[in-house]
């Protein structure tokens, strides 16, 4: 038997020296004259191990990492491709503890097949999904997500079967899927672990969107800062194309679906779904005024399902398992699982697939192992730039759309940033004031102003002038914002910098009062 190599090609790992690990190891082998199979997997999550490579041993998968290139003459010393003791040995992969805790439904496959083999994709439940679902009717589809409770998981929390259904209901002599993969949030990068290294279950899961609404195209809006996702994924579709299960009949079905990779010019705005219609349809990436909604005049005019990555990608589980498997998980209004993305200053960094209602100290503490640095955490911001900030006055929130709300904050994407007590809250409310104001497509002025002039009163803050006076004008922009933009980009702005003067108020007083309280 040939011993298999699995070594992580998706960004992340890239970006940790997997490349460089890849060719010593393959060096290794050409040298030793040993005859073996590397296969480019993608990325378990666990990033604080990166670059983690697994040997298929005949007692199961063995890990190894974090491993250098200086590691890997050692490795194979001490027998690694039979799971032999090293440093660097860490054992069966989902023992790790950061692996072990996760409960892995949309990410079951991340890190353990080969991202474009179909066969491995089948191998490991791949179309069970679809297959089930090309045996109802589409409105039997619609109503399995629906009951499942999956909300859209970039970042709005919206019911998906409501979605799917208004598009369904809607006449329409052509109708859309368009997958949001334009991942701009800090501190994020769920929507690209699942392209990178298990981009099937996106297609597949369009493709059951597609046959629950009657849409006949699909496309995959992705950001340009992920050219590694880009290319995974138009290699998949050329895969998904010739097995049959894109195209004129889905898996020899009656029902047609095709999808196209489309790639965004780098416009955060473009995650607001009518902007990043405008983005697909070749003109400036702008915000629509709603209505008409996109499921009901989207792109080209015509009936549109717009969902995130993760969304369209938890869809294959719950046609395979069934809803009240799905919706087993979680709490309150917020079911199934979500991809915690555990960033910043954290000692454990990466992917934490989880059931709703972990609190939001377990994920700091007990799961993300406290600060990198060792000093005490002071802040974490949830849900991108445009989320609040939490302290650990508020770290027994549950991970949970509504808690988060109660609390004024929001979930977003699931991306959580950790800032040690080091952080300083005013800069990082300015950040976000001068973040929307570059931003901003320029459409509606409590956006396009009131970021700019919040931008110019906080500096004034941080200089001293008038304290009082221009705290309550921060503060009046925000509301100004919140209430008057056309989208979530101006209304969601003053969640980080209220935030920041709520939970931190001794980061905005005049600096010699701030260095006396010091």
């Amino acid at each position: 038997m040939i011993p298999r190599i699995y070594i992580p090609a998706d960004s992340g790992a890239l970006a940790l020296g997997a490349e460089k690990v890849a060719k010593a190891i393959a060096g290794e082998l050409a040298e030793r004259g040993i005859e073996a199979k590397i296969v480019r997997n993608g990325s378990r999550g666990a990033y604080f191990l990166e670059p983690m490579v697994e040997v298929a041993t005949a007692n199961g998968r063995v890990a190894y990492g974090p491993v250098k290139p200086s590691d890997v003459k050692s490795l194979f010393d001490s027998g690694f491709l039979t799971g032999g003791p090293h440093k660097r040995w860490l054992g069966a992969p989902d023992k790790i503890p950061f692996l072990a805790k996760q409960t892995r439904l949309t990410f079951a496959r991340c890190g353990v097949i080969d991202p474009l083999s179909l066969e491995s994709y089948k191998k490991h439940g791949g179309l069970n999904g679809l297959k089930n679902a090309l045996e109802l009717t589409p409105a039997a589809i619609v109503t399995q997500v629906t009951e499942s409770g999956l909300r859209g998981r970039g970042g709005a929390g919206f019911p998906t079967g409501i979605k799917w259904k208004t598009v369904l209901d809607t006449a329409g002599d052509r109708k859309y899927i368009v997958c949001n993969a334009d991942e701009g949030d800090s501190g994020t990068f769920a929507d690209r672990m699942i392209m990178e290294g298990d981009p099937f279950v996106l297609i597949e899961g369009m493709t059951i969107a597609g046959i629950a609404t009657g849409a006949t195209k699909g496309f995959v809006y992705v950001r340009s800062e992920y050219p590694h996702a880009v290319a995974v994924m138009n290699k998949a579709v050329e895969v998904a194309r010739k097995a049959g299960v894109l195209g004129a009949s889905v898996l020899g079905s009656s029902h047609a679906f095709d999808m196209e990779i489309r790639v965004g010019a780098g416009a955060y705005v473009c995650g607001e779904e009518t902007a990043l219609l405008d983005s697909l349809e070749g003109k400036r990436g702008m915000v629509r005024a709603k209505p008409p909604l996109p499921a009901h005049k989207g792109l080209f005019g015509k009936p549109t399902v717009i969902n995130n990555v993760i969304s369209l990608a938890s869809v294959p589980v719950i046609m395979d398992k069934g809803a009240a498997f799905y919706k087993d998980f979680g709490m309150g209004r917020s079911r199934g699982t979500i991809p915690i993305q555990i960033a910043g200053n954290v000692r454990y960094g990466g992917l934490f697939e989880a059931a709703f209602g972990m609190t939001l100290g377990e994920i700091v503490d007990e799961i993300g192992g406290g600060t990198a640095t060792g000093r005490p955490v002071k802040a974490v911001q949830v849900g991108g730039p445009l989320g609040a900030y939490f302290p650990r006055s508020l770290f027994d929130t549950p991970f949970d759309y509504e808690a988060f709300a109660a609390k004024d904050g929001l979930i977003g994407h699931a991306g959580i940033v950790v800032f040690d007590d080091t952080a300083d809250m005013l800069k990082q409310a300015r950040f976000a004031m001068e973040f929307c104001a570059i931003e901003s497509c320029g459409k509606c002025t409590p956006c396009r102003i009131g970021s700019t002039r919040g931008v110019e009163t906080i500096d004034k803050l941080a200089a001293g002038i008038e304290p009082e006076k221009n705290l309550a004008l921060v503060t009046d922009l925000c509301n100004t914002m919140k209430f008057g933009s056309l989208c979530a980009l101006g209304g969601f702005t003053p969640y980080p910098v209220m935030s920041s003067i709520t939970h931190f108020p001794d980061d905005f007083k005049p600096a010699p009062v701030r260095v006396a309280a010091e």
